[in-house]
């Protein structure tokens, strides 16, 4: 596979997209993402795992730190992304590399899991990865932003900043990974926990803290809760603003 396949804008704009930026909001918000792959794994074991993306290594502090699985190795375009991995020395890392997003380095059903956490809405051919890691391992987790909603192309900019390419919604996501041939074995539809909610407030936009505010943000979480209880799993989908699917490859892509 091709070294170029990936844009060259693409490839400078993560190269040192972690190099000392908001490693305090990273690790909070990978808390909450290591938690999901915890929940959709219940009663599954997995032993040698994969992370595809693995960023700053943040989610796999949290997978070691908890020994979730035994032996972890990560790949990453970044190159600070890497840098920031190796730095941790994280006991269940076994191996870090730089790829070129695409072609993944190991030989078929190499690994039990491979994790996509919060990569695929930054994938410019989505399908093409996700054949690739049905190649090196027999499950999948992966997970989204739910960043779809209503006008959301007015919004452009905004999820552009953030590098969100593609946009996902938990039943656009089941109709992607079922049309590649997966199967769906578990799932976990989440809401910003107040915790990540009262961080972006008074860290990150720097707004005062004042107990009205913090009022504020735990009433309507508590809220979207009574409605999910009495409006059942399509509302729950509504409120997403993330989605967590372990998957189990099944098939082969087969349209017409």
């Amino acid at each position: 596979m091709s070294e170029e396949i990936i844009s060259a804008d693409v490839k400078q704009a993560y190269d040192e997209f972690y190099a000392g930026r908001d490693e305090q909001w990273r690790m909070l918000g990978a808390k909450y993402k290591a938690k999901n792959i915890v929940d959709v794994c219940f009663g599954q074991t997995f032993t040698k795992v994969l992370e595809v993306g693995a960023g700053d290594g943040s989610i796999l502090h949290y997978l070691s730190e908890w020994n979730t699985f035994p032996e972890m190795h990560a790949l990453e375009i970044s190159q600070s992304g890497l840098e920031q991995i190796n730095k941790r020395a994280l006991k269940n890392v076994k191996s870090a590399g730089v790829f070129n997003g695409y072609h993944i380095p190991f030989d078929d059903n190499e690994f039990d899991l491979v994790i996509l956490a919060h990569v695929l809405e930054h994938v410019e051919f989505e399908r093409m990865l996700l054949r690739e890691i049905r190649r090196v391992s027999k499950y999948l987790i992966i997970e989204v932003p739910c960043d779809y909603r209503y006008g959301v192309d007015l919004r452009m900019k905004h999820f552009l900043d953030y590098g969100h390419i593609n946009m996902y919604t938990p039943t656009s996501l089941r109709f992607l990974v079922q049309s590649e041939g997966f199967e769906i074995l578990n799932d976990k539809v989440s809401m910003i926990e107040p915790e990540v909610s009262k961080f972006n407030a008074f860290v990150n936009q720097k707004k005062s803290k004042s107990f009205f505010r913090q009022f504020r943000i735990d009433a309507e979480y508590f809220i979207k809760q009574l409605i999910i209880i009495f409006s059942g799993r399509k509302r729950l989908e509504s409120f997403a603003n993330a989605y967590t699917i372990l998957l189990r490859k099944k098939g082969d892509l087969d349209i017409f």
